[in-house]
């Protein structure tokens, strides 16, 4: 049995072949990208590990229960795509890979078959929520569900806990601290009750407020993946046990313990240390929802039904259940449920949710339109090309949510310190403990107790280990929020350190939208019929420059005359018959190949045109020149104040283009290109970022992912300008939906500002256990008399994780550009 998973860009398959059933939950597989497994000789596709796990285990039963399925019409796959369970985990039986909520499942806050998985470990990932077996933080859903506006189940689980551990440890509190401020409640009762009755306080608020927090702890020890659980169970228990033997067996305790002649109690430490690091998990589960805002934000562009037209009239449905091929009806006002390609109508689109221009875009039969896009003014018919998992709008939400989950190069030392740190602590814990009972004051054993664990307490290293996420998931929400969307947090970090940005510059420095500017005849051809019969020849050319001949003829309200025997001349031009009349258009070069007269004095006029930025176009009418077509790329508005933020940050500007050398030096003049090269290939622009790169350079190249898709793969940094649509989407490191250059600038100062935000929290946490450690352990306790109690430094371990929190959420206002 042979199993192979294709990537979409190693797929060579053609895009007209049928797609694919995963015969273990019944999807819709697309076989180039999907995992591929034989039996007896036929291939078979599935979305997931677990589906092919499933089928390999007994291939020939899940084949005839899909074929009962079938025969019943049945249908039980959610549509989530590949994903990787944890290992020794399968999905339910009733589930299949649990990627996406269906339909039925987002009625309910939390779906028990989705796919979670650890925000700082991502390669965790198991069926349902649950925590990580490495660092015991709760899992997250991978997928955000869109109906999912409310808490989830895990941030609602340990309010309610926290809520009850509040309500038991403020009376366990003041009773048991009450003498510090002249309140003795044991003066009222004798020592006995005081004991059971603050027993009975701490009892629920250890063993049921802080349940999940101790089964962490002891995976911890079980796996030897020891984290701050295992650190807050030791100590949490070590407290309460302690407290335990003294109301039950009071005898058994050593006299080193007393103090005040009474064996001392920890039952309020123990309560007050799971109390307050509830408090600290529910703070963090609260900010890790507010740094999916950009992802909920995005997933509500996206409208809840579609209007379906079918054989018996139109009928509203729900998204899940659009199909590719399906004719959905826009009203004007509406949404545009899906991707897909309009069959009739026309309207404006306002399209600013990808591109971020205000202005709409005129959509008539045969153009393309992007689900989450709003229709204004007309009523349209569409096809259903991208449905589900496919659309723009999911791919971007998608890749959003994998890069807040993805680790930076940075967190690397983080895990290396991770691994040592808490058996240090443990270390240092035990070596406070016999140092206080050796060397300490009475009672010697007490205050041996209470450094142990307040060492223990307060190196939980939660700050550590939020420090990198927290700042990774922030910074990628609010990049997407300005059309920056980052595919990891690795291109982060390498963002920061970019020097060199290569642009092209149709597209990206100018609106990629060329325009006629001038006309200039030759001979006694008028300037009317030079257009007519150039724009009849350009209107059978996909070419941008041809596409601005024909805008310019129309725009002059000239009737076009008809072409025929079209053809395309290597080296760059066009031939066709218009009439009677033979039609040349092209550069100088390719004229002057075919005979034609007179283009010196073309030149000539030229040369005027291509100082000032434009590219000139050679038309000849019966190998004679009859006109030359001045076409001009506008410079977006934009540009400018983009490229002044790139110099501020002191990156060097180098444009790549096609264009001749005088239109390009034009262009950089103006503009303040650092350096140009003209007359550049997609080849040479792969062989320029190579060459930067062999400099020393850190490079960012900027292109349209697709005929610039050598360099980006090449480069440093690939940041691909459009729309995000497919290849840009794929594989570029940065992708602007704007297609617009402060997009470059905003990713350059998101990159600085996020990798900043980390180093600040790296910082703070290992400065906080560098001096909270010591502190515990009774290092002020020689100057001051002051030893450090277990419920301090809780609430310092607290404040630590809250410090971290509320520094990294500072990223949501950043300033970008």
């Amino acid at each position: 049995m042979r199993i192979v998973k294709k990537t979409a860009q190693g797929a060579s398959m053609s895009t007209t072949q049928a797609d694919a059933t995963d015969p273990v939950c019944g999807m819709t597989v697309n076989p180039a990208e999907s995992l591929r497994s034989e039996h007896d000789g036929k291939p078979y596709f599935f979305c997931s590990d677990g589906c092919l796990t499933k089928f390999e285990s007994d291939p020939a039963g899940v084949l005839a229960e899909r074929a009962q399925k079938e025969a019943g019409k049945e249908t039980s796959c959610c549509g989530g795509g590949a994903a990787v369970h944890q290992i020794g985990e399968q999905p339910p039986a009733s589930s299949c890979c649990g990627g996406h909520s269906s339909s039925k499942a987002s009625d309910t806050p939390a779906d028990p078959t989705a796919i979670y998985t650890c925000p700082m470990h991502p390669e965790i990932e198991q069926v349902g929520p649950g925590d990580c077996p490495i660092c015991g933080m709760d899992l997250e859903p991978k997928f955000v569900d869109m109906a999912d506006h409310g808490d989830d189940e895990q941030y609602a689980d340990m309010k309610r806990r926290f809520w009850v551990g509040v309500v038991l440890s403020v009376p366990l509190l003041v009773i048991a601290m009450g003498p510090m401020v002249g309140l003795r409640v044991a003066d009222w009762m004798s020592q006995s009750v005081f004991g059971w009755l603050q027993l009975a306080l701490a009892t629920p608020v250890v063993f049921w407020c802080g349940w999940p927090l101790l089964v962490r702890g002891a995976k911890s020890f079980r796996s030897f993946n020891l984290n701050m659980f295992s650190l807050i169970a030791v100590g949490t228990l070590a407290a309460y046990f302690f407290s335990l033997v003294v109301v039950l067996l009071p005898g058994v305790i050593p006299e080193a313990f007393y103090e005040n002649g009474v064996a001392p109690l920890y039952f309020e430490a123990a309560a007050v240390i799971i109390t307050l690091v509830l408090l600290g998990q529910v703070l963090e589960l609260r900010a890790r929802q507010q740094t999916g805002g950009a992802i909920r934000e995005l997933m509500q562009l996206a409208p809840e039904t579609a209007h379906r037209i079918t054989e018996d009239g139109e009928e509203e449905v729900s998204l899940d259940a659009v199909h590719r091929g399906d004719r959905l009806r826009v009203r004007p006002g509406e949404k545009v449920p899906v991707d897909g390609r309009v069959m009739s109508g026309s309207s404006s689109v306002d399209e600013s949710m990808l591109t971020g221009e205000p202005i709409p875009v005129q959509k008539i039969e045969g153009d393309e339109i992007t689900g989450g896009t709003l229709n204004q003014t007309g009523a349209l018919v569409m096809e259903a090309v991208g449905v589900g998992g496919d659309t723009v709008l999911n791919r971007i939400v998608q890749m959003v949510a994998d890069a807040q989950r993805s680790r930076a190069p940075i967190q690397k030392l983080v895990d290396v310190v991770s691994r040592y740190f808490v058996p240090a602590v443990i270390l240092c814990s035990i070596l406070a403990f016999v140092g206080w009972a050796v060397f300490g004051p009475e009672p010697q054993l007490a205050h041996a107790f209470v450094a142990a664990v307040a060492v223990l307490i307060i190196a939980c290293p939660c700050a550590l280990g939020l420090a990198t996420p927290m700042s990774v998931m922030v910074g990628v929400g609010r990049g997407a929020k300005e059309g920056v969307l980052i595919k990891n947090a690795e291109v982060l970090e390498v963002m920061e350190k970019v020097d060199t940005i290569v642009v092209d510059k149709t597209g990206t420095l100018t609106q990629g939208r060329p325009e006629v500017t001038a006309v200039e005849t030759f001979g006694d051809w008028g300037e009317d019929d030079v257009l007519r019969m150039a724009a009849a020849v350009e209107s059978q050319s996909e070419h941008p420059l041809a596409q601005a001949v024909v805008r310019r003829a129309k725009s002059d309200d000239l009737q076009l005359a008809e072409a025929s025997d079209f053809n395309s001349i290597t080296g760059g031009g066009v031939h066709a018959r218009v009439g009677q009349h033979e039609v040349v258009i092209g550069k100088a070069d390719l004229l002057d190949e075919q005979g034609v007269t007179g283009v010196d004095a073309g030149r000539e006029k030229a040369g005027s045109h291509q100082a000032e930025g434009a590219t000139v176009v050679f038309v000849s009418i019966d190998n004679s020149l009859a006109a030359i077509l001045a076409i001009t790329d506008p410079i977006k508005e934009s540009t400018p104040a983009a490229l002044k933020t790139l110099h501020h940050l002191g990156l060097k500007v180098i444009m790549l283009t096609g264009d001749a050398e005088p239109t390009a030096r034009a262009v950089a003049t103006k503009l303040g290109i650092d350096e140009f090269h003209a007359g550049v290939s997609p080849e040479d622009k792969h062989d320029f970022v190579q060459k930067l790169k062999r400099e020393g350079k850190i490079v960012a190249m900027c292109g349209d992912g697709i005929n610039d898709a050598p360099a980006l793969a090449e480069s440093n940094v690939g940041i691909a300008m459009g729309t995000g649509t497919g290849v840009a989407i794929e594989s570029a490191g940065v992708t602007l939906v704007g297609g617009d250059l402060r997009g470059v600038a905003a990713a350059g100062n998101l990159s600085r500002k996020t990798m900043s935000n980390i180093r600040q929290n790296l910082f703070f946490a290992f400065i906080y256990n560098a001096l909270g450690i010591p502190v515990a352990a009774g290092l002020l306790y020689p100057f001051f008399g002051v030893l450090l109690s277990p419920m301090i430094a809780a609430a310092a371990m607290s404040l630590s994780s809250v410090s971290v929190i509320a520094n990294a959420l500072r990223l949501r206002a950043a300033k970008l550009t």
